[in-house]
């Protein structure tokens, strides 16, 4: 069993799994995008390294970062919402390039289910995505990128809407008027049921595959928003009447969480 897992972004999602990983056993060393955070996280106990992925290369240890890991997490998001201009997939080819002089046998790449178009109604690994932004579309690119690369095997694991701990969708929404899509399903994932299927991906050996890892429960963005801000004593957000004619939603399940992983969620909306 693969003892040594390098992760590739060391933050919300990836502190939390690094821990459960550690108790499991497992060595792990990390990497993080800046010095500070590294020192801090250093000094938790975690062996993690500063390196930052640019347009016009990686800067900081990399190799050492990779050295001895065979399992590697990649959990490195596109930061395209701030409208920085930055090549995700750019930073990624370099990556992968560094990656390839490693001893990496397996990865896993944390994607999105942004690559599936908002409109593409009900989806599961077997629709093809048909992204509509331009971080949909180079996550897709980089999906495969990784998955057709030689030299070591790759799983695909596409995040829904992420929420656990502080971070919780409806505090941004909460008070805000005439919200278009109300009636659209909403697709999420509990922090928690993130930290599981990576694990269980890792301890069953579940390489080569891609997985949609979203609740299978999809209540409307405006039942469930509201629901939720009440019980946190917000506003609830208002979303508009919608006019007739048929419904323009996504809503992501899978077909391989359950038969492949045996997985049942923790978490249900």
């Amino acid at each position: 069993m693969t003892r040594t897992i390098g992760m590739a972004g060391v933050g919300w999602l990836g502190l939390p799994l690094a821990r459960h990983l550690k108790l499991l056993g497992y060595t792990i060393k990390g990497s993080v995008s800046s010095l500070d955070k590294a020192g801090l996280l250093q000094q938790s106990g975690l062996e993690v390294y500063p390196i930052t992925l640019t347009d016009h290369g990686i800067q900081g240890p990399v190799q050492a970062f990779l050295g001895e890991v065979e399992t590697l997490v990649i959990m490195i998001p596109p930061g395209l919402r701030r409208n920085t201009g930055s090549d995700y997939v750019l930073k990624m080819a370099y990556f992968l390039d560094e990656i390839k002089l490693s001893k990496a046998q397996k990865v896993i790449l944390v994607s999105s289910t942004s690559v599936y178009g908002d409109s593409q109604g009900k989806v599961t690994e077997k629709d093809l995505p048909k992204p509509e932004t331009e971080a949909g579309r180079q996550l897709l690119q980089v999906e495969q990128m990784f998955f057709n690369s030689g030299g070591f095997k790759t799983t695909i694991v596409r995040f829904g809407g992420l929420y656990g701990g502080s971070r919780q969708p409806v505090r941004y929404l909460a008070g805000r008027k005439n919200l278009s899509g109300g009636n659209a399903p909403v697709n999420l994932i509990h922090r928690e049921d993130c930290v599981q299927i990576i694990s269980l991906i890792i301890r069953q050996n579940a390489y080569g595959k891609i997985f949609n890892a979203v609740m299978p429960s999809h209540p409307t963005k405006a039942d469930y928003y509201s629901m939720v801000a009440e019980s946190l004593g917000l506003e609830p957000p208002h979303y508009s009447e919608e006019s007739g004619g048929d419904l323009i939603y996504k809503q992501v399940d899978s077909d391989q969480i359950g038969p492949v992983l045996e997985y049942d969620f923790i978490h249900h909306l």
